[in-house]
């Protein structure tokens, strides 16, 4: 076997026959040359549009978040909730907030008035009154119920949703602190319509429901166990007092429950993340409350982040303790408080320290 010369090379096709080298050339090396220049630079550059696009991506996020800020604090309806007065107490250790829910059906037409069984009162009272404690301790839910007999300054004995009704949320937040020794930093309150408009924007909320509810009332009717509850639902639910044979003290257990289920529905990855859930659930959150002077979206966003702690077992949610529930001439049924339990619970919040357990929670 005859060996190629330097100007043929074996034919892979034809391994008897012979093919000539192509002759080099200046032209070849240069067009070779320019090609492995080539890749080389289209393999930097890959990462180099990587980066690009990445930037590209952070910047939009960016934007969209500030954007969004921008337009949330815009969108804030703010009141004159609280006031310095003489004997006013001083501040305590963590963060209170107190928690509204307006009766007012000024917001609602005469078939809405219908639909969610408010009837046409014209009075602006409160069915939901709740102080949220944060800080080293807590969170903590502390319900005080509507029916709850105190001191409305000026006025003397009342229930203490007569007070909103008397001078709105001034005299409310005044009379909530004087009755309970503790000094509130923040206010928010959220109408029945607003509520309504909460929860149908998250695509309704699951609940458990303890045991079957029926109340001609509030519209509630429940067989029990966990469901989803459409805004219309959850009012209802919220609303109810007379299926429970405790009356309002099951009411405010049901609420807390409520507000617990709407915290982790609202703070999830599916909401978060989704902007067609995101932006429509703040829009009707910031149509919905109403705040402090002082609040804004830093505060607002610690507070979902603590109802969200609540909603997944952290802290805990309790009633103000009862001691009895009399009759009282021209004011009708009360509660009245355990006031040795009660002032260890206000303490405990005060000093933000574990609060107390008792036997009536």
């Amino acid at each position: 076997m005859t060996t190629p010369t330097p100007e043929e090379y074996p034919d892979p096709q034809d391994p008897q026959g012979r093919r000539p080298l192509p002759p080099a050339s200046s032209t070849t090396v240069y067009r070779a040359s320019r090609r492995g220049r080539r890749g080389g630079n289209g393999r930097r550059s890959r990462p180099r549009r990587l980066s690009v696009l990445l930037l590209a991506f952070v910047l939009v996020v960016v934007a969209y978040a500030v954007g969004v800020v921008i337009w949330a604090v815009s969108q804030i309806q703010r009141t004159d909730a609280l006031g310095d007065y003489d004997g006013r107490p001083a501040a305590g250790a963590g963060t209170n907030w107190l928690l509204v829910g307006s009766d007012s059906r000024t917001d609602l037409t005469k078939e809405q008035q219908q639909e969610l069984h408010t009837g046409s009162d014209s009075g602006n009272e409160t069915d939901t009154i709740i102080v949220l404690h944060y800080g080293k301790s807590g969170p903590y839910l502390v319900s005080l119920p509507r029916d709850s007999y105190v001191n409305i300054p000026g006025h003397g004995m009342n229930k203490i949703n007569a007070s909103f009704a008397i001078g709105g949320a001034p005299l409310l937040t005044r009379t909530v602190e004087e009755a309970t020794g503790l000094r509130l930093d923040h206010y928010a309150e959220v109408s029945f319509l607003g509520f309504v408009d909460v929860v149908n924007a998250l695509g309704g909320v699951e609940v458990c429901v303890p045991q079957d509810l029926d109340d001609s009332y509030s519209g509630a009717d429940f067989k029990a166990g966990c469901q989803t509850m459409n805004g219309n639902q959850a009012l209802a639910y919220a609303r109810d007092r007379h299926s429970y044979a405790d009356g309002d003290l099951g009411r405010v257990q049901a609420q807390q429950r409520l507000i617990a289920a709407i915290a982790d529905k609202a703070l999830s990855p599916a909401t978060l993340l989704n902007p067609f859930k995101l932006l429509p659930f703040l829009d009707a959150s910031l149509n919905a409350l109403t705040v402090d002077q002082d609040a804004g979206i830093t505060n607002l966003g610690k507070l979902g982040l603590e109802m969200d702690d609540i909603s997944h077992g952290d802290g805990s949610t309790t009633t103000v303790p009862i001691g009895s529930e009399p009759y009282v001439a021209g004011v009708g049924d009360v509660v009245e408080w355990n006031r040795a339990e009660a002032e260890e619970l206000f303490s405990a919040l005060r000093d933000d320290t574990t609060i107390p357990t008792f036997d009536s929670n």
